[in-house]
């Protein structure tokens, strides 16, 4: 795959939805990060309910570092653009993490509703909210003992100036296609946003004031979803994609810009940004050649071979057991030319892409085009 050189293009271009208020400016002390396996640098592996092996991490850490990928997700990408460094799991302790400029929450399997005895992940937006309330209080704290910490704790201000970061939503849809039918995952939605919005509320009163939210990406071009729910070429769009799994995200999505303009108008001295991953994801499947990738939707790290590489026996990394022989999940030569990684995440070269579009400003409500003049190293 020849590597393709490009900068990124300042677009002043208003999106297709009315602007919600003005501008966000990018000149922030310390980002607050809520979400799942899309956002998560470290939470869930921290609290020892998974582990990672390699390869994970070998595009840019060179061992496991917490991600489910192999190297920076979209927020590492984004707090490099904003100049700060990246953040740490708010259960990471070992070692001396900083908090200084931030602390994510997000925790892979993470749901917006709350989570059950069967869920992946026992954070769902609900704990981490009040993660979020415990960290900010210890943090004021310890503070007011000296100034021992300063060093590695937020300051007061900071929690008000702040970017409060939102990626969640993507496993409440994913999962629930495993036992109900399309209206009632459609059914489910509005509930799963009033639990949202009640968390953003107890942030608007702790003193959060910016607000960055993330729709979700096309589910249906997940080899994990192909696998599972697209073995009948009917239930496939003519990206290969499972055609009711991107319909629901976009129910969800169209809600959720819904709500994101109701808060707006709710919190007048906030700013809201809506940020329209769902787009930029789907012209990347839909146009991968013309980006530099040569697999839109089978897995890099994975097990079984094309088109999906993916088996849900075996995760990346793993060995097991399968049919009386010991297979390993292993990766593929070059991870830069797939835009997926494992068959339910994205690879580092797909985020970096998706980070670059994102930056352009013309993907969220408001545009921010003019107030972005980041340029990002990237391949395409």
């Amino acid at each position: 795959m020849a590597p393709k050189a490009c900068i990124l293009q300042i677009f002043a271009l208003v999106f297709i939805f009315l602007p919600l208020t003005n501008s966000i400016h990018f000149q922030f002390p310390a980002i607050f990060n809520f979400g799942d396996s899309n956002s998560d640098t470290g939470e869930l592996v921290a609290t020892g309910i998974e582990s990672l092996e390699p390869p994970h991490g070998q595009s840019y850490f060179q061992i496991p570092a917490g991600r489910y990928c192999d190297g920076r997700l979209v927020i590492d990408f984004l707090m490099d653009a904003m100049d700060l460094p990246f953040l740490n799991a708010y259960l990471d302790s070992i070692g001396t993490p900083s908090f200084r400029k931030g602390c994510n929450f997000a925790a892979a399997g993470s749901t917006i509703q709350p989570a059950t005895a069967q869920s992946v992940s026992p954070f769902s937006f609900g704990i981490q909210v009040a993660q979020f309330v415990r960290f900010k209080a210890r943090v004021l704290e310890l503070l007011a003992k000296g100034k021992k910490l300063e060093k590695y704790l937020p300051t007061e201000d900071y929690f008000q100036k702040g970017l409060y970061m939102f990626d969640i939503g993507q496993n409440d849809l994913a999962g629930a296609f495993y036992s109900k039918t399309f209206d009632q995952i459609l059914a489910l939605i509005p509930s799963a946003l009033t639990e949202f919005e009640n968390g953003i509320k107890i942030l608007y009163d702790q003193g959060a004031r910016n607000f960055w939210i993330h729709n979700t990406g096309p589910l249906g071009c997940l080899a994990q979803n192909v696998a599972k729910f697209g073995t009948d070429p009917s239930s496939l769009d003519e990206l290969g994609c499972v055609s009711k799994h991107n319909q629901a995200t976009k129910v969800f999505n169209l809600q959720l810009h819904a709500l994101s303009k109701k808060l707006q108008g709710q919190y007048t001295d906030s700013n809201f940004t809506y940020v329209d991953i769902y787009t930029i994801k789907s012209n990347l499947i839909a146009n991968y050649s013309k980006f530099g990738f040569e697999q839109p939707i089978m897995a890099c790290c994975g097990y079984g071979g094309p088109p999906l590489n993916y088996d849900s026996r075996i995760s990346c990394g793993k060995t097991k057991v399968l049919n009386g022989t010991s297979v390993t999940a292993k990766a593929c030569d070059d991870s830069s030319e797939y835009v997926n990684w494992d068959g339910i995440h994205y690879s580092e070269a797909a985020n970096q892409y998706v980070s670059s579009q994102l930056l352009t400003g013309k993907y969220s409500d408001p545009p921010f085009s003019d107030k972005m003049p980041f340029l990002l190293n990237i391949k395409f």
